[in-house]
């Protein structure tokens, strides 16, 4: 059981860091456009990006955290 903890632990620590570093890049890519759009229209549109973007960084550390709650609780029996 041991073993599938630091395992999966590796894994969600990798997939948040990939997440973070694209999420950063995206997040920045969109700010810029939204700055010099050049129309409104897609000054909005890049507003909803940042939007999405934050949104979804956010449910990917959640994720994160609920793996480690329901690793956590999990009998130390069954391992």
């Amino acid at each position: 059981m041991a073993q599938l903890v630091s395992l999966l632990n590796s894994w969600i620590l990798l997939g948040q860091e990939l997440i973070a570093s694209l999420g950063t890049l995206a997040f920045v890519c969109a700010f810029i456009w939204r700055v010099v759009a050049p129309s409104p229209h897609s000054a909005l549109e890049a507003q909803r990006w940042l939007g999405r973007i934050a949104i979804g960084t956010l449910g990917v550390e959640l994720a994160g955290v609920l793996t480690h709650v329901l690793l956590s609780a999990v009998p130390r029996g069954l391992g």
